[in-house]
């Protein structure tokens, strides 16, 4: 396995602009280089994380991890994806 638990937690804190105390990581799965899991917040935000890694000569080298706000909570709602009124983006994105 070439993701370390700390080092998704590490790297996902830097990509989400929080603490590592502040979200939880579940649904781990690993697949060959590539780690797949989802980021929960203490306010029950949930992201969809990647992040990938390989073993080199100095060692593993890790990417950065990616997220992007689970479509589950975004939903279709009237209130539109961030929880607001709807707007003209999000009418033509189809979210509202």
């Amino acid at each position: 396995m070439a993701v370390t638990s700390d080092a998704i937690e590490r790297n996902t804190a830097f990509a989400l602009g929080m603490n590592k105390a502040d979200f939880t990581i579940s649904e781990r799965q690993d697949d060959g280089m590539r780690t797949t899991y989802i980021a929960t917040t203490k306010a029950g935000k949930k992201y969809s994380c990647y992040a990938t890694g390989t073993f080199s000569v100095t060692g593993r080298v890790l990417s950065d991890a990616l997220c992007s706000a689970s479509r589950q909570l975004a939903g279709t709602s009237g209130a539109g994806a961030s929880g607001g009124t709807c707007n003209a983006m999000l009418k033509a994105a189809g979210r509202c």
